[in-house]
């Protein structure tokens, strides 16, 4: 008897480069902007980012995006069908002490939002990606000790273990947070993408940085 077929619609995809930025460029990143975050953050005592930041102030980041761009056109590629021009329309560095964490949110303005890990992370610090909150579920859930989750019926997901220099890509409404951190200083790079346009049979947009 021919075995069932189980179709995964419409995933969510997710991209993982490990080593995307070398190790000397990761130190660079580390020492200038670990002291100039000093943005407070609502959710957090423990979290602290830069302000608002483009490639264009600092040599630093001007490699970094060099190294990132060539990936937005491959994860662009998987969202919209097509290579396009893509822009990193801001980046800024978050700084999560011992203790800190980052509550759920996704990120407005954008289409491609990511994060290159810049010190170890803490394995209970992973980022960690939820399901929308939205009426998109059954009302009434089977949650109980013996449930097995997977990729259908789990609310969250968590990434992989980074290690610095590794640069993680995902689509921009993606609710995300990062639980508490028990270990050392985390650092990491974000940031939001956007492409030069879209066409949509003929109705054009296009986005500037």
């Amino acid at each position: 008897m021919p075995k069932p077929e189980v179709t995964g619609l419409f995933p969510t995809p997710f991209m993982r480069v490990p080593s995307a930025l070398d190790l000397n460029l990761v130190a660079g990143l580390v020492a200038h902007f670990s002291t100039v975050a000093d943005l407070a953050n609502n959710s957090s005592p423990n979290l602290s980012h830069t302000a608002m930041l483009r490639p264009s102030d600092s040599p630093l980041l001007v490699d970094a995006a060099a190294l990132i761009t060539p990936q937005l056109t491959e994860f662009g590629a998987l969202l919209f069908g097509e290579r396009l021009g893509w822009s990193l329309k801001e980046m800024w560095v978050n700084l999560l002490d011992t203790g800190g964490r980052q509550a759920m949110h996704n990120h407005a303005n954008s289409f491609i939002s990511g994060v290159v890990y810049l010190t170890p992370t803490h394995p209970d610090s992973r980022t960690v990606f939820m399901k929308s909150p939205g009426g998109l579920d059954f009302a009434f859930k089977n949650d109980h000790a013996s449930v097995v989750s997977g990729p259908y019926n789990t609310d969250q997901w968590i990434s992989p273990q980074p290690q610095p220099g590794d640069l993680v890509l995902f689509p921009s409404y993606l609710m995300h947070a990062v639980p508490p951190n028990p270990g050392q200083r985390r650092i990491t790079l974000a940031f939001n993408a956007i492409p030069a346009r879209l066409d949509s049979w003929g109705y054009r947009i296009a986005f500037s940085g």
